[in-house]
């Protein structure tokens, strides 16, 4: 995948100064720390152009990033961490509303990306997520990060253990690496098939 450019369109605190544009838009959710911002710089080719930390919850806003390939444009945006990020009740209550707003009501909403660290059991954080875009026929996929911190048979056995977690769900999932570059021709490949379904 060839990426000709990848910047940072706006960082959005609240859902009244979300960007306006026709380009289809792919939403990246996860725990904290769970290598969203990785993942983000991996598959646009970029070091930092996603901003990664080791504190928990600093993602604090909506960021959306424009990405032109060869042959697509698209917008890419890291919603914020939710879990155990450091911060009051309040606050996260006014992150989960934010997230709300932006995937219930953002017609330009193609897929939701799903990050789970390949190491740690689905939470029930998790599965609700996965139910509630079900309900509101959002598309999503599950990838699993981080496989390079596993030894093959390792990671073969928490995959499959992943993957019977997800039930009867009928979710997509893929394994990928930041680090070793594993499994983002495969995401760049999702994402271009939901984003041409929109057309």
């Amino acid at each position: 995948m060839k990426i000709r450019r990848a910047e940072l369109l706006v960082s959005c605190p609240k859902a009244s100064v979300f960007p306006e544009g026709e380009r289809p838009e792919v939403a990246f959710l996860g725990r904290s720390n769970v290598g969203k911002s990785s993942l983000l710089n991996a598959l646009v080719q970029r070091k930092q152009l996603a901003h990664t930390s080791s504190t928990p919850g600093k993602t604090r806003m909506i960021h959306f990033f424009e990405v032109d390939t060869e042959k697509d444009a698209f917008t890419l945006v890291d919603l914020p961490g939710y879990g155990w990020a450091r911060v009051s009740k309040k606050e996260r209550g006014s992150w989960q509303h934010l997230v709300e707003s932006y995937l219930e009501n953002r017609p330009q909403l193609c897929a939701a990306i799903l990050l789970q660290d390949v190491r740690r059991d689905f939470s029930e954080d998790e599965t609700l997520l996965l139910d509630w875009l079900a309900q509101r026929d959002v598309d999503a996929l599950v990838v699993f990060t981080k496989a390079d911190k596993l030894k093959t048979m390792q990671r073969k056995k928490r995959i499959a253990l992943l993957r019977k977690q997800l039930g009867d769900r009928t979710t997509p999932t893929l394994v990928t690496s930041s680090q070793k570059r594993l499994g983002l021709e495969e995401v760049w490949r999702a994402i271009r098939e939901r984003g041409r379904s929109e057309d």
